[in-house]
């Protein structure tokens, strides 16, 4: 407004309207002052209000405080948040313990704002995924754990880790704690597995699956390098002396101490190796509990070494009955055999106590047609057979099948009378032969006579 217009509304208006419209003026103004203002913080705090993360959402924070049935935490402008016991107890378990007021933890929002006007948390997801980032971690890098046993069932332990259940399988047992039992009694075999729980043992992570929350451990991991350094100071062709440590189906158990420990009394110090029962002995083995026991004393002769598996040979040690086999038999020979085994093959036969043969199903197939084996031959019983062919380096030996014991007379008189027709047609031929001679003898002498009486 100008100088000139305040001068005419000046003079216009008298004094008590003058006072009227300054007073509207003033309280105008100062409506105007009060109100913007209020207008403006609101927006200012609607703008700079800070923003709860959704449901579901995780969210970092530090530890303010931690009693016995709440954890809170300081979410910064968020406020402060809290994590009710329940959750505390069943989230962190035993790393609650550890927290302290300054650390920072990830937690899970459930509720933006509760009853108390707190954020309310969960723990239980995070940590689970961060228990599980962990077990990855820890396979990677081979750590190695203590775990207590929890349970025992027929196929192994039970244990936790990070809060996690897994499970050790019998086969990732270390030698000191695989259960071996002499006639492989499973009932036998849980009662030992059971007898661990409680027990800490030092385990590696071998497996860590979250989306199919698999969690494998193994003891013999925990001790692999450790076993590496005492199986170096081996090596394939040594020759060792140990104890008959278990007997199973597949073979036997030794164990032995290395060189460097030979001195020691302790039975972790100990490797163990494995007779397969096809190294047990030179002769066919159906049960290797027939050949050795627990406690035995053996000798065995290392013949392989896998990583921390070692492979030995008690037979190896043995002399082997088949480099002689060709000074005792003869192919075509009649002998008698004691029938060990049946199967689809045909049949196992022990001519003595280590040389063995078989009779291939073919044979009894085409001399006893719609018949099974079982029905002509029975195990356990000694019949007649014929080597038809041996191969000492292989150790094998094709046998067929002849008769029974009481037919030895039978085959013998046809054995004769085969040699004695033999003989017969070989005085034949001579006489034959002899003819023959004498004919081209007295031919000569006739083609002679005509030229003598020329002569004359």
């Amino acid at each position: 407004m100008s100088k000139k217009d305040l001068k005419e509304l000046d003079l216009k208006l008298e004094d008590g309207e003058e006072k009227v419209l300054f007073e509207d003026l003033d309280e105008t103004s100062e409506e105007i002052s009060e109100k913007k203002p209020e207008n403006e913080m609101e927006e200012l705090l609607k703008d700079n209000l800070p923003v709860i993360p959704e449901e579901g959402t995780k969210i970092k924070g530090k530890v303010l405080e931690i009693d016995t049935h709440s954890l809170f935490v300081d979410l910064g402008e968020m406020g402060v948040g809290i994590i009710y016991g329940k959750e505390v107890k069943d989230g962190f378990g035993s790393n609650r313990k550890k927290l302290k007021p300054g650390d920072e933890i990830t937690a899970s929002v459930i509720d933006q704002e509760n009853e108390e006007g707190y954020v309310e948390l969960s723990v239980r997801e995070a940590i689970r995924e961060e228990a599980w980032k962990d077990l990855s971690k820890k396979k990677d890098t081979g750590e190695i754990i203590s775990v207590k046993i929890l349970d025992a069932n027929k196929g192994g332990l039970m244990v936790e880790v990070n809060n996690i259940t897994g499970f050790m399988p019998v086969s990732q047992l270390t030698a000191e704690h695989y259960p071996r039992v002499e006639d492989g009694d499973k009932n036998k075999i849980f009662e030992i597995l059971k007898s661990y729980v409680n027990n800490d043992m030092r385990v590696c992570v071998i497996d860590a699956i979250l989306d199919e929350e698999k969690l494998i451990v193994s003891e013999k991991e925990a001790y692999k390098e450790e076993e590496k350094k005492n199986i170096a100071e081996f090596k394939v062709g040594d020759v060792v002396e140990g104890e008959v440590s278990g007997v199973v189906d597949f073979g036997a158990f030794v164990k032995f101490f290395p060189p460097s420990r030979s001195d020691s009394k302790d039975d972790a110090d100990k490797l163990e190796g494995l007779v397969h029962i096809s190294q047990l002995d030179w002769k066919l083995i159906d049960n290797p509990r027939d050949v050795v026991s627990i406690g035995d004393r053996v000798k065995a002769k290392i013949i392989s070494i896998d990583d921390t598996r070692i492979s030995l040979s008690v037979r190896e040690l043995k002399a082997d009955p088949w480099t002689q086999v060709g000074e005792k038999y003869k192919v075509g020979e009649i002998v008698e055999g004691v029938v060990n085994k049946l199967n689809h093959f045909g049949a196992f036969v022990y001519l003595n106590e280590d040389i063995h043969g078989l009779s291939h199903i073919s044979e009894f197939i085409s001399r006893y047609p719609g018949k099974n084996v079982d029905e002509v031959i029975q195990t356990g019983e000694t019949y007649l057979w014929q080597i038809m062919s041996m191969d000492p380096n292989k150790h094998r030996m094709g046998l067929k099948f002849v008769g029974e014991l009481k037919d030895r007379e039978k085959l013998m008189k046809a054995k004769s009378a085969s040699a004695k027709s033999t003989g017969e047609i070989k005085d034949v031929k001579k006489s034959v032969d002899k003819k023959v001679k004498v004919e081209k003898s007295e031919s000569k002498e006739e083609k002679e006579k005509p030229a003598e009486k020329e002569e004359k």
